[in-house]
């Protein structure tokens, strides 16, 4: 029998708490290896901030991305997406499995906002499919993130087989809830919590979560669980908070 895939996704602030007063990247480290996650889906992740490490006596060496897959012993992917002065941050994908390749693709439609879709594959053992695995951030505005559904849109039907399995997961800013009208009609992608819950995962800000910012959409694979990481220590972590699930392939038979 198989077991399900259990997944996370989180935009992790930088390592920072909610106001940028505390950095709490070995908290949520500690967190995360609790979660026990086979795949996280991590947006904001600080690659280098040389001023913040001058800061911070417990500022990590290493990337951020290095330093929560060394404690959670997990391969790993990042894709860069701003870059500036003093440092740069992106998406990451940790993986327990190993990540048979990756790419990151720039989705930026302006220059105030550098965003990315980072992409790797995976193969599980035992799993009858390859896992397409995609973490995206989307802009603020509404319209800019209409032209990224189309980015989206095309980049999946150009570089994601249909036989794979696809989980596109990550903070989509999607407080109108216009994601679905794209993704479902165009691309058969299903969103985990509208489908188990009737309603889309409220995750920010973390203390008071009201809004639907961060999302996970599958195809060819069967949500089990899902939920969305409340109370202690979560809220004080980071301004989001995470959402987490269990998944099986489509077509498995028990």
């Amino acid at each position: 029998m198989l077991k399900p895939l259990r997944i996370a996704s989180y935009n992790i602030h930088k390592g920072m708490s909610p106001l940028n007063r505390r950095l709490q990247l070995p908290n949520m480290a500690e967190s995360l290896q609790q979660l026990n996650a086979d795949v996280l889906f991590l947006q904001e992740v600080q690659g280098r901030h040389g001023q913040r490490a001058l800061r911070f006596a417990d500022w990590p060496h290493e990337p951020q991305h290095h330093y929560l897959a060394r404690r959670l012993q997990h391969r790993v992917a990042y894709g860069l997406n701003a870059h500036y002065a003093h440092g740069h941050h992106g998406n990451a994908i940790l993986s327990r499995f190993p990540i048979q390749q990756w790419c990151n693709l720039d989705i930026s439609v302006n220059r105030f906002e550098s965003r990315g879709l980072l992409h790797c594959e995976l193969q599980l053992p035992r799993w009858p499919v390859t896992v397409s695995a995609l973490c995206v951030h989307l802009n603020l505005l509404a319209r800019d993130r209409r032209k990224q559904f189309s980015a989206l849109n095309d980049y999946i039907q150009r570089a994601v087989p249909a036989d794979h399995a696809l989980i596109l997961a990550g903070d989509f800013n999607d407080w109108r809830g216009e994601a679905c009208d794209h993704l479902s009609e165009d691309l058969g992608l299903q969103e985990i919590f509208h489908h188990l819950h009737g309603h889309y995962a409220r995750s920010f800000p973390a203390r008071f979560p009201l809004l639907s910012l961060d999302r996970i959409y599958v195809r060819g694979l069967v949500p089990h669980h899902a939920e969305v990481l409340r109370g202690a220590p979560w809220g004080a972590l980071s301004d989001h908070l995470p959402l987490a699930a269990e998944l099986l392939p489509r077509f498995y038979l028990h």
